[in-house]
């Protein structure tokens, strides 16, 4: 484990664990929320705005980065941090959910993938170890390893597949990583953040041997910290759910776990009663867009005609400055008129009620309420829900909600 990179489980209620990460830029404490930023950005908002609103650590996209605007130009400004205006923590990802979700673009083989840009067609290689080094350009405090994504429903041999070639891409990664960032040795890359951790990636879809085939070569590898890949891609929660509880108790108890784009209120709190540390997800910010905000309530659609008159704020238990200022009824008229403070003001409130959620969570593990808590959860969010209408998160699962992973 990088020197500059630590991790601590303080407290444990149940599964559930309280930690603090350490990074180059600056603690996050766990469980925790990852907004995702996926061009170096989180729509509709600053940084300013992240700062506060008490984001600890942001999501960037190394795909989307790599095509535009390059991580070569990102190094000459001096990493991403400085590039964004960021100065707290960064996770990268590696690229493989952008393999799956544009797979008609892409061809994958045993060195890489090989691919079309969407932006312009151009033909690019992905390979773990070019991966690695877009990532070191970047510089980030955590980044991840290239990884094979099966989609639900696939034949359990095409798993085992993605199973095998994820093991052998991260056994490339982390050779690549440790010559250029723990060895020092120079190979052309520009490392932006010396201290950067590296994360490996758990597939095996809904097959509980394949999960623990996967595990067992991910740990021997050994990385900084470890991920639950290839899941929300439309499984049955409840199936999403178990196989997050086998996994997560599968991986090392004293460093992170991070559930990779799994993001619905309720699933972020039962992953934490699994022993899940770490998320990210576009709902918030994607749905704020689209006009759905999440209260303690349940899901609001804010386009809805009976919000026309409606005076209260979204969630009258909220304390964003969202809901300190304005109505249902405004919300819904830049909604309906395409205002782009509409969006804002939206992601302000739907981002609030993400981080404030895992705030509440940490509070009650140090206090061993977090049972309590999870109960009373289901009996207000969870239960008043109604599924998303289409266009709302991208394709809905086959449990009928709507489900997504990293994306824009």
């Amino acid at each position: 484990m990088s020197t500059r990179f630590q991790f601590t489980v303080t407290h444990r209620d149940g599964d559930a664990r309280r930690g603090t990460l350490v990074t180059p830029h600056g603690r996050v404490e766990t469980p925790a929320f990852m907004p995702v930023g996926t061009r170096g950005a989180v729509k509709a908002v600053t940084p300013r705005d992240l700062v506060d609103l008490g984001v600890q650590i942001l999501l960037g996209n190394t795909y989307h980065l790599y095509l535009r605007p390059g991580d070569q130009l990102i190094a000459r400004a001096g990493g991403l941090h400085r590039f964004m205006g960021w100065n707290r923590p960064i996770l990268t990802d590696s690229g493989g959910y952008q393999i799956f979700s544009l797979a008609a673009l892409g061809r994958v083989n045993e060195h890489g993938v090989r691919f079309r840009s969407h932006l312009d067609g151009a033909e690019h290689v992905l390979t773990p170890e070019s991966a690695a080094d877009i990532q070191m350009r970047l510089g980030s405090d955590i980044a991840m390893v290239l990884d094979e994504l099966p989609a639900a429903g696939v034949a359990e041999s095409e798993v085992r597949a993605a199973v095998e070639r994820t093991l052998g891409w991260a056994r490339r990664a982390r050779e690549r990583f440790r010559a250029v960032v723990e060895g020092g040795e120079d190979r052309g890359v520009a490392v932006s953040n010396g201290g950067q951790a590296q994360f490996g990636i758990v597939q095996g879809g809904v097959h509980r041997a394949l999960r623990e085939a996967s595990v067992e070569g991910t740990l021997a590898v050994g990385f900084d910290g470890y991920a639950i890949g290839g899941l929300s891609v439309g499984e049955p929660v409840e199936v999403m759910y178990e196989v997050v509880g086998y996994t997560a108790a599968l991986l090392p108890a004293g460093q992170p776990r991070y559930l990779m784009g799994s993001g619905m209120p309720d699933d972020l709190v039962e992953s934490v009663a699994r022993g899940v540390d770490l998320f990210d997800c576009v709902l918030p910010t994607r749905n704020a867009r689209n006009g759905q905000l999440f209260t303690r309530a349940g899901r609001l659609a804010i386009k809805n005609a009976r919000y026309a008159e409606d005076w209260r704020p979204p969630d009258p238990d909220c304390g964003c400055y969202t809901c300190r200022h304005f109505s249902r009824a405004y919300l819904r008229h830049l909604f309906l008129t395409g205002e782009m403070t509409g969006a804002t003001l939206n992601t302000l409130h739907n981002l609030y009620f993400y981080l404030d959620t895992m705030r509440r969570i940490r509070e009650a593990i140090v206090f061993g309420t977090f049972e309590k808590f999870r109960q009373e959860f289901r009996q207000t969010f969870s239960r008043q829900s109604p599924p998303s209408p289409p266009g709302f998160a991208g394709a809905p699962g086959r449990d009928g909600r709507a489900r997504t992973r990293r994306g824009v």
